[in-house]
């Protein structure tokens, strides 16, 4: 049914979440994931060799951080013959369940990037996104609407979609390696006048999901007040 999607899911960690994430994505058609893990230190892995043998893995050597996984996986990709890519994270923050609406989102040609917003809906604090986050994310996001002249109701999901052409054009190798990835790669998009659609995404926060410490949280906001410095000032960010 969805034979030209490929997911990708970035893996850390997940050994308490990631089988039922896998199992929600193939209930809904999608027989084609690759998994990278980077150097967890739990069972995730062997977890999912054994439960799901035909799932095509990579694996760091060393821990190289949440955008070098993606880079291995967008790689990956590039050298497919998939249409599309559907990054779900493997902790069971977002709803693996919306991966099918994107693909249709992608299929109308409309849009070549979807992203998933856990702020169109109602629920992001109730559902346990620390509140301190919250109004980072939205003070954050009118910030880069302001410098990027946009209207997007975040910039900093983690569940998105691309059209395997834009992983092509985009030279996501000299972003960050680390949790600025998602934003920087988002920055590039909107710069090169891709078209954005966003979905509603229900999250769910517990001490399974991936999260950055109070410290590096700060680090990360200053990273992108430097991003959208260099949006307004630097002309070749792609």
């Amino acid at each position: 049914m969805y034979s030209e999607f490929l997911i990708v899911i970035p893996l850390y960690n997940g050994e308490k979440t990631v089988l039922e994430v896998i199992e929600k994505i193939l209930n809904q058609g999608f027989e084609n994931i690759v998994i990278c893990d980077d150097y967890s230190t739990d069972n995730g892995l062997k977890l999912i060799k054994k439960s799901f043998p035909k799932i095509n893995i990579l694996e760091h050597e060393q821990n190289l951080g949440y955008g070098a996984n993606q880079k291995s996986l967008y790689d990956f990709a590039k050298n497919s013959a998939f249409k599309y890519v559907i990054m779900v994270h493997g902790d069971g923050q977002y709803t693996p369940e919306l991966c099918r609406p994107i693909a249709e989102m992608l299929r109308t040609k409309i849009y070549v990037v979807v992203i998933a917003s856990r702020i169109i809906t109602s629920g992001a604090v109730k559902n346990g996104m620390p509140i301190y986050k919250y109004i980072a994310n939205r003070t954050l996001t009118l910030l880069q609407n302001l410098v990027t002249n946009s209207k997007l109701s975040e910039y900093h999901t983690g569940f998105r979609a691309y059209s395997i052409d834009v992983l092509k054009e985009i030279n996501y190798q000299k972003f960050s390696n680390n949790f600025i990835f998602d934003n920087q790669f988002l920055l590039a998009i909107i710069k090169n006048k891709f078209s954005i659609g966003e979905i509603s995404c229900p999250t769910i926060y517990s001490e399974e999901s991936s999260s950055i410490s109070f410290k590096n949280s700060l680090e990360y906001g200053f990273g992108i007040l430097k991003e959208s410095f260099n949006y307004l000032f630097i002309k070749d960010i792609k």
